[in-house]
């Protein structure tokens, strides 16, 4: 039973890890530099994820899920896309092919951009609660399990990410690099408009 729950949430999890998102970009864009980039980026993303399920644990999961707080957390988070996507064109522009100063630090850029995305609240607040409460069942070790199980699913994808973009790098040279920045940057200015346009159309309501 303890083993079908951590499997289902591996599977679940995964397929949120695994979506296309910021996280996504910035892990390809930074692993065309270091191969190791990932999993730093995946201790940023725990460092925000883990209180967050803590808070989920203790039942305040409707702070994310009501309409005006989706509105606020979507605009804000579309708008910091709209500003790291800038930064990765103007590294491109000035040959500097290391990210702009917000990815200086790995675990920074996972940190930051795990806050910045929406949908990873939202995600938390529906999906991801519904697992914790399942994980409540088999107790505090089902809890710290799935809490565990879960960050690894995103370090093993984050890790494959940068490895596969460093590879990359490394045989096709600096305009394979600056190509991933760009269309890193492209996806970060989409995903950006999507989640004001998204956020306006909630707030207006």
């Amino acid at each position: 039973m303890f083993v079908a729950f951590i499997l289902n949430a591996m599977f679940l999890s995964l397929s949120g890890v695994m979506a296309p998102g910021p996280i996504t970009a910035v892990t390809v864009a930074k692993g065309s530099r270091s191969q190791h980039a990932g999993a730093w980026i995946a201790v940023g993303h725990g460092i925000v994820e883990f209180p967050l399920m803590a808070v989920i644990f203790l039942g305040f999961e409707y702070v994310f899920t009501s309409p005006q707080a989706k509105g606020v957390i979507g605009f804000v988070g579309g708008l910091f896309l709209f500003f790291l996507a800038y930064g990765m064109f103007r590294s491109i522009s000035r040959a500097d092919i290391g990210g702009s100063r917000a990815f200086r630090s790995p675990v920074a850029a996972g940190a930051i951009l795990t806050i910045a995305n929406p949908y990873f609240l939202i995600w938390w607040a529906t999906v991801g609660a519904s697992l914790i409460i399942g994980a409540v069942e088999f107790g505090a070790v089902g809890v710290i399990a799935f809490a565990i199980f879960h960050w690894l699913c995103d370090l093993i994808w984050c890790y494959f990410l940068s490895a596969l973009s460093f590879r990359g790098g490394r045989f096709f040279g600096n305009s394979f690099q600056k190509i991933i920045f760009g269309v890193c940057g492209a996806f970060l200015l989409f995903m950006g408009g999507k989640f004001v346009i998204d956020a306006v159309r909630t707030l207006s309501f």
